[in-house]
Order: C-alpha cells, then structure tokens, then sequence
C-alpha cells in the first residue's frame, strides 16, 4: 500500500513508521525543512521523538505532491483545528474516491463539526471514504513497540478493512467498527475529562475523585454521543472508556497535565505558550460547551472546566460546585 501520513508531530511520525516497518510505502508530510533534513540523514525526529531511529524505508517530505504521488490512502494526523486547512492544502493532489484516515481528536470551534462532518464538508468534490483512528495510544509507548489496541471507524467494510490490516503489527492491534460518530466523539471528548482529572489530581483529592471523574466523564461523553447519533456501546469500548482511562491517568497526558498546572495556579496562556505539543482538551472543552447548549445535554464536567478555562474560576471552587450539585439516581 502507498499512503500519505499528514503531520510531523509525534504521532504522525510514529505512525509512519510503523506502516514503513510492516512493509507499506509510507510517506510523511511535514512542515519543516530542517525536520525533513534531519529525517532523511539521521533517521530521527529529536523534536517529538528524541532517541528513536526511524524506519530506513520511511521517505519525508515538504511538498505535498511528491508525498501524495499514486497514494489512494491519506493519514491525517495534524490537530483537530488544523484540520480543514490540512484538506484543502492536499485536496488537489487527492485520487477520486480516496481514503482519508483520521487520526486527530478534536470538534472543529468555528463550526462545531466533527472530524468526519469536516472531512465531509471540505472534501465533497473528491467523494473521500472515511476512517477514524482513535484508541489509547501515547505515540512515546507505540514508536518503542509497547502493546497498543485501538478502534479503526469506517462505514465502509472493505476500506476499513484494508486500513486494519496495513496497521496492524505484533505490538499494534486495530479492531474495526462502523460508527464513526461514536468512535470520534470518544476521543473528543475524553480530553476534557482528563484535564479535570488532571485538576483534581493536582489539588491532592486523590482516587475516589478520579474514578468518579472517568465514570462520570463517560456518562457525558455518551450523552453528547447518542445525542449526536453514536451508538451507546461504542463508549464502552478502547475509544470510550480505553482512551478515557489513559488520558486522565497516564502522565504522558498533555490534557491531563494542562489541569495539573491550573491546580498549581498557572495560568492557561502561560500553560499553551511552554508546551511543545497541542492539549486538544483545551479548544474541544469551548467546542463541547456551546454543542452541549445547542443539542440540550447535561455536561457539567464540560461546563465546570469552561469555567476555569475560560471563566478563570478557581479550580478548587469547580471540583466543589461539581460534588454539592443536586442529588439524582445514577
């Protein structure tokens, strides 16, 4: 298989390599020239991935014509509010009828579109088939070839099928699905979570408080889901509660550390402006919150974190509000 993998991030990176490593012609794209030319003489990316050698039948590039030249199989991998920009700077270079993965995490703030409605919107004169990727994955635990399951969403079967197979390795497994909406709004979704789990972890309220948190955080996340057309079990799946669990436990959570620091009276700008890599939480807390208002689901995990977000309310004052709302079966 030829495939385009969009984005030099360290997940993109770490992606194309492991479709390089299982035999696939795999070309990634990337922005800069100088993390081109490192690429291509050191078989390194030591801004995402210091001391990991690359695949040696990777190829890189800047331009996205010679990255897409007789691909049918695009992986974008870019952040969620790049996204749009992403398809239009490679729609020209795009097959009829292709395939378009998605690996970024996110709902688009202008808009309040998911990742495949983006797709849809952007893409419609080239009729894409569309995969979402999502899952617990730390791209630092899968370059070093630790065990690693994720979900791989395609309403259509023999697309999807392909994309399973072309990743799927010894240390990868890739188990497929057909609800998209579901498997997206999952990996959304969990962000916001984590960034309370992170706030509540860093004011020392301990266990009990994080596993209310995931259990309650996957309450909201199948609410806006359901609402939203995703089928219910879905959340209970590695898009769901997998990727929910990690990302509020794992410390290699960039979600989960933008809420530790806001315990620790940072300020979100100054948190934003020292990370090396987008906390997706961030922007998907304002894209849930006015989804949330427009669709009429109960969030109060989302509408809590809005508020130290964007409302600079205290994070201690938000886990309170959260513990003395009224009290309702389960």
């Amino acid at each position: 298989m030829k495939i385009a993998v969009i984005g030099g991030g360290s997940w993109g990176t770490t992606l194309a390599d492991l479709l390089a490593k299982n035999g696939h012609e795999a070309r990634l794209w990337v922005r800069e020239q100088a993390v081109m030319n490192e690429i291509r003489t050191t078989r390194e990316n030591s801004w995402y991935l210091p001391g990991r050698k690359l695949a040696d039948g990777l190829e890189v590039s800047t331009d996205p014509a010679a990255v897409s030249d007789g691909a049918r199989h695009f992986l974008f991998t870019v952040p969620s509010q790049f996204i749009r920009s992403a398809y239009q700077r490679f729609i020209k270079h795009l097959p009829k009828n292709p395939v378009i993965i998605c690996a970024s995490k996110g709902i688009e703030l202008d808009s309040l579109m998911t990742m495949s409605q983006v797709c849809e919107d952007a893409l419609s004169g080239v009729k894409p088939r569309f995969a979402m990727l999502s899952g617990p994955t730390f791209a630092y635990e899968v370059i070093r070839e630790m065990p690693t399951a994720v979900t791989l969403a395609c309403k259509d079967k023999k697309a999807g099928k392909e994309v399973q197979e072309a990743l799927s390795s010894p240390y990868f497994r890739a188990y497929t699905s057909t609800d998209v909406r579901g498997v997206e709004l999952g990996g959304a979704i969990k962000n916001i979570v984590a960034i309370a789990a992170g706030v509540s972890d860093g004011l020392g309220f301990g266990g009990n408080a994080r596993a209310a948190l995931i259990t309650r955080g996957l309450h909201e996340m199948s609410r806006l889901g359901k609402a939203m057309g995703g089928e219910r079990q879905t959340f209970m799946g590695l898009s769901g509660m997998g990727d929910l669990v990690l990302t509020c436990t794992g410390d290699l959570s960039r979600n989960r550390q933008v809420g530790l620091r806001l315990a620790n009276g940072q300020k979100l700008l100054d948190i934003l402006a020292e990370m090396k890599m987008v906390a997706e939480g961030v922007k998907t807390t304002e894209a849930a919150y006015a989804l949330r208002e427009k669709l009429g689901v109960e969030m109060p995990i989302t509408e809590q974190v809005y508020a130290v977000l964007y409302k600079d309310k205290d994070p201690a004052q938000a886990v309170r509000d959260l513990m003395t709302r009224s009290l309702k079966d389960e």
